[in-house]
C-alpha cells in the first residue's frame, strides 16, 4: 500500500512504533502521509537503540517499493528478521527463512535494501503533521467504488471538487467548459467534530468544497489494497481534505492541499 502512495519514504523506527511517513510540503502542492503501525502487532521480538535515551529514534529513507519486494517473498516464510545493517553503505537487511517443500530443512534469501540514514537536525521536518479544525467531516463510502469513479472522471479533467455538508451528503464534481459532472453519495454520516464550535453556526445542508488534483486523489484511492474498518474525509474549506484510515491494526493519514 505504501509503495503506491510514495515511491520514497521515510521510516521512523521507535521502541513502541514503526512510522512510513511522506513529507512534501502542503504549500507548495505536494501531499503528506503518516502511516503508524505498532510494532507489537508485528514482531515477536524486537531490538532497536536510537541516538540517545531522550531521543530514541532512528530515521530512514528508503524506496519503498525494495522493501515491498523483499517482504513479499516472505509470505510463506518460516522466519523474518529485519536489521540495520552497514555492508560498505547502509543497508535494511530483510532476512527470510524459507521451509523446503521436499525436506524439513530450509534456506536463507537476504535482501539488501540500501538506506539512507536520516541526522537528527532534519527530524524535525519528520514530525507528524498538525490536522487543522474541519469544517466539514464525513465518513467515505466504498473506496472501491470511489475509485471507479474518479479514474472516469480523470478523462475529462485534471481538477475536481470535493463538497461534504452536516447532513451525510458527499460530492465529486469536474466542472469544464463542456461539461458538468457530479456524483452524489448520500446518507453517509458524520463524525462528531473536536471543534464544535466550527460548525455550530453553519446549516447541515450547507456544503463545503475543496477543489484538489483529481491524480493525487486516484494515487490515494489506487493504493488502498483492503477494505479500511473506518474511512473518513475532513475537508478544511478550500484549503486541505484530510483523509483518515483505520486498518486492521494501521492507522493511515494523508494530507492532499487544495488546487492553487
Amino acid at each position: 500500500m505504501i509503495a503506491k502512495l510514495a515511491k520514497t519514504c521515510t521510516l521512523r523506527i521507535s521502541p513502541e512504533k514503526l512510522n512510513f511517513i511522506l513529507s512534501d510540503k502542503l504549500a507548495s502542492g505536494g501531499v503528506s502521509m503518516w502511516c503508524e503501525l505498532e510494532q507489537e502487532n508485528i514482531f515477536s521480538e524486537f531490538q532497536m537503540e536510537g541516538v540517545s535515551a531522550e531521543n530514541n529514534e532512528i530515521y530512514l529513507e528508503l524506496t519503498s517499493e525494495n522493501l515491498s519486494r523483499a517482504l513479499k517473498t516472505a509470505q510463506n516464510a518460516r522466519a523474518l528478521k529485519i536489521k540495520l545493517t552497514n555492508k560498505h553503505f547502509p543497508c535494511l537487511t530483510v532476512s527470510v527463512e524459507l521451509q523446503l517443500s521436499s525436506s524439513s530443512s530450509s534456506r536463507i534469501v537476504t535482501h539488501d535494501i540500501p538506506i539512507k540514514v536520516i541526522p537528527r537536525r532534519l527530524w524535525k521536518d519528520l514530525q507528524e503533521p498538525s490536522v487543522p479544525d474541519s469544517d466539514v467531516s464525513i465518513y467515505l463510502p466504498a473506496l472501491k467504488t470511489m475509485k471507479s469513479v474518479v479514474e472516469k472522471m480523470k478523462n475529462i479533467s485534471n481538477h475536481l471538487v470535493i463538497e461534504a455538508n452536516l447532513n451525510g451528503d458527499l460530492n465529486l464534481k469536474i466542472e469544464t467548459e463542456l461539461v458538468c459532472v457530479t456524483t452524489h453519495f448520500k446518507d453517509l454520516g458524520n463524525p462528531v467534530l473536536p471543534s464544535e464550535s466550527v460548525s455550530q453556526n453553519r446549516h447541515p445542508e450547507d456544503m463545503v468544497e475543496v477543489h484538489i488534483d483529481i491524480r493525487k486523489l486516484l494515487q490515494f484511492l489506487a493504493g488502498q489494497q483492503v477494505t479500511p474498518t473506518k474511512a473518513v474525509c475532513n475537508i478544511v474549506s478550500n484549503r486541505m481534505v484530510h483523509f483518515d484510515l483505520l486498518l486492521d491494526d494501521i492507522s493511515l493519514q494523508y494530507f492532499i492541499p487544495a488546487w492553487s
